[in-house]
C-alpha cells in the first residue's frame, strides 16, 4: 500500500449554490480556482496548467492498492523531465544515435533503406547520396550546398523541378523512398496484454489473498485430502485470477483505443507541389525531393532547404529548447523537421525524412505519454482514498472481532460445533481458521477500496473519445472532455465555424461603378482591369492551374483567396502569365493584426507597383484617390462617404468586404535590391489608390441556428469573436440566432475589438459577460476577452484556427481548433480538434462532456451503495455472530460486478437530450449531490435491512425451515448472497437515471449495458446452481429464487417513490464540513 497520507474529505468541494431539485449533475456557478480548498490535495479544479508540486501532492495523499494500474493514465512526471534531456542528447550525438537506430531497425526490417543508406556516394538515379544530404542538413553546411550549385543545383541532382515539384508518379515516389527512406519513424510498441495482466496482478490485497489461498490449499489438502481439501483455497485462487484477467482485458482494450487516437493526432495533412499541382497528402507520404509550400502556423514536415519566400520565420524551440525565432533566407536556408512557421511564407526542398532527421530520432526514442490528470480523476482518487480508509478501518475491526471470538471459543461451524477449543484444536486447524479470517478481512478491503472508481473516468473518457471521433471531434487532452461539461460560454469564430467557409464574390464595385454580374470585366476600362488583375494574381498565397482532365481551371489557397482568384479568372486573368511578367521585390504578409497584406513588384518596363489587399474599411482609410471605371484618377475627398456606404450595405447583407488598392512607387524610393535592405523595407501604406471593393458571401452552416438554441437551453452562452466588419458580424449573428433581434445589437452587447482593447482591465471584466459579438477583433482581443470571462467565473471554450489564436486557445479552459482550416500551431495549442470545423460538432462535444460527468456520478452512486451495504452487513454479522454471511469468493464476485462490469455498464451510457436541458456542471459542485445521497441511502438502508433480516431470521423462511442445521445455514447464506447480488443488478438500472423516475428509458439501445446485465445474471445462476463447491453455495429451489428476485425487484418501485422526496438545496457536504471549517478558521486566527 503506498502513500496513505493524511485523512482527507473528498466531498469538500465548495460551491456557490445548489441546483434545482431533480438535477444530479446540474451546474452551479463556477468559483475562482484559487478559492478556499481547505488544503485538500485532491482539489485541483483545472489540471491544464497545474504545477508539478500539486500533481505530486495528490499522488502522495492517495490510498492506493495497485499503483501501476491506478496511475497508468496519469502524467508520468519522470518522463517529462527525461524528454528534455533526451532532446539535448540527440542534438549532441545525432550521428551516433542514428547509426545505432539504423543498425537495429535494419535487423528488424522496420524501415525502407536502399543501397545509398550505407554509402555517402551518389547511387541510382540521383546525383547525391543519402549520407551527403543528411550530414549537409544536420550540420547546416552552407559551403557543401554551394559546391552542389545551391538549391537549384541540388534540385537538379535530386531530379526535382523547383517550380513543378517531383513527378506525381507512383514509380518515382517508390524510387525516392527506396533511395532516401520514408518519412516515418518506428514508434515504441504499446504494452502487450501480458503486461496488463502483470500490472493487474500488482494489487497488494490480491497478492495477500493469493498467499492466503495457497496456505489454505496446502492445509486443506493436508487435513482433508486432495479430493475435498483443495476447494477453499482453489476457489479463492480461481476468483482472484478471474478478477485479474477481466481487469487486464478491460485495461488492454482502453489502451488500444488510446493508441488509435494518438495515431490520428500524428497524421498531419499538408500540401506539396507535384506535377505542377498542389496536392494534399499525409506527412508520412513526404519524400526527398518534394517541394513543400510553407505558411504561417505550419509544421516543417521534414529537413529541407529554403527555395524562395518572404519574411519566413521559424520557431525552432521544439528542437533546440530555446524560444527563439529564426529567419530563413538564402543565407540561412536550412530547415529542421518538427519546427513551426512563426511568420511569412515560402517553399522548401525536402532533403531528409524520417529517422534521417533529428525530429525523427527524437520521436523514435520517446514513447508518447498519453497520461494526463483530469480534475475528475484527481477528485475520484480523493473519494477512493476516503472510502478506502473507512473500509480499511472496518476490515481491521472485523479482523480483530473475528480473531477474538475465534480464540475465545465463540465461533461455530455450520453444524453448530465450536471451531476452537483450547488444548483440543490442532495447530494446523487453528492456522486454517486464522487464514480464513484473514482472507475475509482482506477481501473486505478489496471490496471497500474502490480501485475502479478513478479508472472509471478513464474508461468513460476512452469510450467518449472513440464516439466523439464519429462526431468529428478529436480529443488531444483527456481533461477537455470533462471540462466541456462545465463550459458556461463558447467564444466562436465566424468564418468556417458558424459559416460554411465556401466563399464566392457576389458583389463588386470598380471605382463607383457596380459590376453586375461581378465578373463582367467589360464594365471597366483596360487600365483599371489590368491593375486589378495584377493585384489579384501577384498579391496572393493561392494558385490557379489547369485541371487534370484539361477542363476548367482549379484554384487552391484559403477560402478567401480561392473566392478572389476565381473572381479574377472570370475577369479574364491569366494567372501564370501575369506572375511571369512581374518580379516580386518585397512582401508584407497578411496577418490578423493589420487585417491586410501588401506586395511590391517590378514590371517588365521597370515600373514598381505596390499592391494592398485586405479589410475594406482599413484599406479605404489609407486611400486618397480611386480609379473610376473609365480608368481616370479621382480624388477621394468627396466620395469617401459613398464607399463607406457601399461597405456598410455589403456588410449588412452578411458579406465579407475586401478592398484592393495600389500605389505607383518611384524607383529611387525602392531600397537597393540587396536582400537585407529589402527585408527591412516597410511598404508604403498611405496615399493609396482604390481599385475595387468586393463582397464575399459565406453562407451560414445548416443547423447552426438549432445548435446555438441548444446551447442557450443548456445554459451555455455563445459569443461570436470575428475579425470581420462589425456590420457583417452583426448580420451573421442575427442569422445564426446568436443575437435575437436588432434591439440586442447595441454596445456593449456588440463591440469592436479596438474599443474593448482600450478599456482598463477592471472595465473589461465588468462588461465581458455582456458581450455577445466582437467584430474587427485581433487574436490579442480574443485573449483579453477569455481572461476577463475566466476572472468573472466563466468556464470558457474558445475556437481558433490561426497561429495567433494559440495564446487564447491555451488560456481558455477548453481550446477548440479547426481540423480543416486550422494551422498546426493552433492544433497543438488546443485541447480538442473539430475535424469538420462545424459549430454543431462543438455542441456535440458539450453533450459528451456532460455525459462523462453524468456517467461517473451514476457509477459512484452504484458503487457506494454496494460499499455501504457490504460493509455494514459484514460488520454487524461479525460482531453479533462471529461469522460473516459472505465468503471471500462471493465478495470477489461482488467486487467484479461493481468494479469492472459496473464501470463498463454505467460509464459507457451515451449522452441524452436531457443533459442539454440542464445548467452547466459546476467545477466545484460536489461529486455526490443531495439527490445521489438520497438515492444511495434509500437503497443501502433497504438492502442492509433485507440482508440482515435474512442473515438472522432466514432459517424461518419457507423452503429453508425443516432442514438440518448445516443445510439451513448453507441455504440461508446462499439466499443472503443471491439476494445481495440481485439487489445490485436491479439497482444498476436505478443508477442509470439518478434524477428520473423512468429508469428504463433508452435502455434497450445501450447494447453493452444489456449485455453486461445478461452476462451477470447468467453467471450468477451458474455460480448458485453449478459451482456450489467453488462459491460455498447450495442450489436454491425455484421458490427461493423467486423470493430473491422479488426482494431485488422491490428496489425499482422504492427508487421511484424515493425520487418524490424533496432534498435541501444546500449540499450535504456544507452541513458536514461547517464545524471543521469553523475549527480551521479559529485555528488560523
Amino acid at each position: 500500500m503506498t502513500g496513505t497520507g493524511a485523512p482527507v474529505d473528498p466531498f469538500s468541494f465548495p460551491i456557490q449554490h445548489q441546483p434545482a431539485e431533480h438535477d444530479v449533475e446540474v451546474g452551479l456557478d463556477p468559483v475562482e480556482e484559487d478559492g478556499d480548498n481547505y488544503d485538500d490535495p485532491f482539489d485541483i479544479a483545472n489540471t491544464k496548467n497545474a504545477s508539478l508540486e500539486s500533481l505530486k501532492r495528490w499522488r502522495q495523499a492517495a490510498l492506493v492498492l495497485n499503483a501501476s494500474r491506478r496511475f497508468r493514465y496519469t502524467l508520468d512526471l519522470k518522463k517529462e523531465e527525461e524528454k528534455d534531456q533526451r532532446r539535448r542528447m540527440i542534438r549532441s550525438h545525432a550521428q551516433v544515435i542514428r547509426a545505432a537506430l539504423l543498425f537495429k531497425l535494419a535487423g528488424q526490417q522496420e524501415i525502407v533503406l536502399g543501397a545509398s543508406a550505407s554509402s555517402a556516394a551518389p547511387t541510382g538515379d540521383y546525383g547525391v547520396g543519402l549520407e551527403q544530404l543528411v550530414s549537409m542538413t544536420r550540420e547546416n553546411n552552407l559551403s557543401a550546398l554551394e559546391q552542389r550549385g545551391g538549391v537549384n543545383g541540388l534540385a537538379g541532382l535530386l531530379n526535382t523541378n523547383l517550380e513543378m515539384g517531383v513527378p506525381a508518379e507512383d514509380a518515382d515516389l517508390i524510387n525516392r523512398r527506396n533511395a532516401f527512406g520514408s518519412n516515418t519513424y518506428p514508434h515504441k510498441k504499446g504494452k502487450g496484454f501480458l503486461t496488463f495482466l502483470w500490472e493487474a496482478w500488482q494489487d497488494l490485497t490480491l497478492i495477500i489473498l493469493i498467499i492466503a489461498a495457497v496456505a489454505s490449499l496446502v492445509l486443506g489438502i493436508k487435513t482433508e485430502g486432495l479430493k475435498e481439501g483443495w476447494y477453499d483455497g482453489g476457489s479463492i485462487t480461481f476468483a482472484v485470477l478471474l478478477v485479474i484477467v477481466v481487469t487486464a482485458v478491460s485495461d488492454y482494450r482502453q489502451s488500444l483505443q488510446f493508441q488509435n487516437l494518438n495515431e490520428e493526432k500524428r497524421n498531419i495533412q499538408l500540401e506539396v507541389i507535384r506535377g505542377a499541382r498542389r496536392e494534399k497528402i499525409s506527412i508520412y507520404d513526404i519524400v526527398v525531393g518534394d517541394v513543400v509550400p510553407l505558411k504561417i502556423g505550419d509544421q516543417v514536415p521534414a529537413d529541407g532547404i529554403f527555395i524562395s519566400g518572404h519574411s519566413l520565420a521559424i520557431d525552432e524551440s521544439s528542437m533546440t529548447g530555446e524560444s527563439k525565432i529564426v529567419h530563413k533566407d538564402k543565407k540561412a536556408p536550412f530547415l529542421m523537421a518538427g519546427c513551426k512557421v512563426a511568420d511569412g511564407f515560402g517553399n522548401m526542398l525536402v532533403t531528409a525524412v524520417g529517422i534521417n532527421t533529428e525530429w525523427g530520432l527524437l520521436m523514435a526514442s520517446i514513447s508518447e505519454d498519453t497520461g494526463e490528470e483530469t480534475p475528475l480523476q484527481v477528485r475520484l482518487n480523493g473519494v477512493a482514498t476516503f472510502i478506502g480508509m473507512v473500509g480499511l478501518f472496518v476490515a481491521i475491526s472485523v479482523l480483530a472481532v473475528l480473531l477474538v471470538r475465534y480464540f475465545t471459543g465463540n465461533t461455530k461451524d455450520e453444524d453448530g460445533s465450536v471451531q476452537f477449543i483450547r488444548g483440543q484444536t490442532s495447530i494446523s486447524q487453528a492456522v486454517d481458521g486464522v487464514i480464513e479470517i484473514v482472507t475475509i478481512a482482506v477481501t473486505i478491503v478489496v471490496v471497500a477500496v474502490p480501485e475502479g472508481l478513478p479508472l472509471a473516468v478513464t474508461l468513460t473518457l476512452a469510450y467518449s473519445m472513440r464516439k466523439m471521433m464519429a462526431d468529428k471531434a478529436l480529443v488531444r487532452r483527456l481533461s477537455a472532455c470533462e471540462t466541456m461539461g462545465s463550459a458556461t460560454t463558447i467564444c466562436s469564430d465566424k468564418t468556417g465555424t458558424l459559416t460554411l467557409n465556401q466563399m464566392t464574390v457576389v458583389a463588386a464595385y470598380a471605382g463607383k461603378t457596380k459590376l453586375d454580374p461581378p465578373g463582367d470585366s467589360t464594365l471597366m476600362r483596360a487600365e483599371l482591369s489590368t491593375l486589378l488583375i495584377e493585384g489579384i494574381a501577384v498579391n496572393t498565397t493561392g494558385s490557379v492551374f489547369l485541371a487534370k482532365d484539361g477542363g476548367n481551371v482549379e484554384v487552391s489557397g484559403s477560402p478567401t483567396e480561392k473566392a478572389i482568384l476565381s473572381w479574377g479568372v472570370k475577369l479574364g486573368m491569366k494567372f501564370d502569365a501575369v506572375r511571369s511578367e512581374a518580379i516580386v521585390l518585397h512582401v508584407s504578409p497578411f496577418n490578423s493584426e493589420k487585417k491586410r497584406g501588401g506586395i511590391a513588384l517590378q514590371l517588365t518596363n521597370a515600373d514598381v507597383h505596390i499592391h494592398w489587399k485586405g479589410a475594406a474599411e482599413m484599406v479605404l482609410a489609407s486611400c486618397t484617390h480611386f480609379l473610376d471605371a473609365n480608368g481616370g484618377m479621382k480624388s477621394m475627398d468627396n466620395d469617401k462617404s459613398f464607399f463607406k456606404e457601399v461597405i456598410d450595405d455589403m456588410a449588412a447583407k452578411s458579406l465579407r468586404c475586401v478592398a484592393f488598392a495600389y500605389k505607383p512607387c518611384d524607383k529611387d524610393k525602392v531600397p537597393n535590391t540587396n536582400e537585407e535592405e529589402l527585408a527591412k523595407w516597410a511598404l508604403p501604406e498611405d496615399s493609396l489608390v482604390l481599385l475595387a471593393i468586393v463582397g464575399i458571401k459565406d453562407p451560414c452552416r445548416p443547423g447552426v441556428k438549432d445548435a446555438v438554441k441548444l446551447c442557450a437551453d443548456a445554459g451555455v452562452k455563445v459569443r461570436m469573436v470575428t475579425g470581420d466588419n462589425i456590420q457583417t458580424a452583426k448580420a451573421i449573428a442575427l442569422e445564426c440566432g446568436i443575437l435575437a433581434s436588432d434591439a440586442d445589437a447595441t454596445e456593449p452587447s456588440i463591440i469592436e475589438g479596438k474599443a474593448f482593447r482600450a478599456l482598463s482591465e477592471e472595465e473589461r471584466e465588468k462588461i465581458a459577460k455582456r458581450i455577445t459579438v466582437m467584430g474587427r477583433s485581433s487574436p490579442s482581443d480574443k485573449l483579453l476577452l477569455v481572461r476577463a470571462l475566466r476572472k468573472g467565473g466563466d468556464v470558457v471554450a474558445v475556437t481558433g484556427d490561426g497561429t495567433n489564436d494559440a495564446p487564447a486557445l491555451n488560456e481558455a479552459d477548453i481550446g477548440l481548433s479547426m481540423g480543416i482550416a486550422g494551422t498546426e500551431v493552433a492544433k497543438e495549442s488546443s485541447d480538442i480538434i473539430i475535424l469538420d470545423d462545424n459549430f454543431a460538432s462543438v455542441v456535440k462535444v458539450v453533450r459528451w462532456g456532460r455525459s462523462v460527468y453524468a456517467n461517473i456520478q451514476k457509477f459512484i452512486q452504484f458503487q457506494l451503495t454496494v460499499n455501504v451495504a457490504a460493509l455494514i452487513i459484514n460488520v454487524v454479522a461479525a460482531i453479533s455472530s462471529g461469522s460473516i454471511p459472505l465468503t471471500a469468493v462471493q465478495l470477489l464476485w461482488v467486487n467484479l460486478i461493481m468494479d469492472t462490469l459496473g464501470a463498463l455498464a454505467l460509464a459507457t451510457e451515451p449522452p441524452t437530450d436531457h443533459l442539454m436541458r440542464r445548467a452547466p456542471v459546476g467545477r466545484r459542485e460536489p461529486l455526490i449531490t443531495n439527490i445521489m445521497w438520497r438515492n444511495l441511502v434509500i437503497q443501502a438502508v433497504y438492502q442492509v435491512t433485507v440482508l440482515l433480516v435474512l442473515n438472522f431470521y432466514g432459517r424461518n423462511l419457507p423452503y429453508i425451515e425443516g432442514n438440518d442445521w448445516e443445510q439451513e445455514t448453507k441455504l440461508k447464506n446462499t439466499m443472503v448472497f443471491n439476494t445481495f447480488v440481485l439487489c445490485q443488478i436491479f439497482n444498476e438500472f436505478n443508477s442509470r437515471k439518478p434524477d428520473e423516475v423512468n429508469v428504463f428509458k433508452g435502455v434497450t439501445k445501450n447494447h453493452l449495458f444489456m449485455g453486461i446485465i445478461g452476462i451477470t445474471v447468467v453467471l450468477q445462476i451458474i455460480i448458485i446452481e453449478f459451482l456450489g463447491k467453488f462459491s460455498s453455495t447450495v442450489r436454491l429451489s425455484w421458490q427461493l429464487w423467486l423470493i430473491s428476485v422479488v426482494l431485488g425487484l422491490v428496489s425499482w418501485p422504492l427508487a421511484a417513490i424515493g425520487k418524490l422526496i424533496p432534498v435541501p438545496r444546500t449540499p450535504l457536504s456544507k452541513f458536514v464540513l461547517k464545524p471543521f471549517q469553523c475549527f480551521r478558521t479559529a485555528r488560523s486566527a
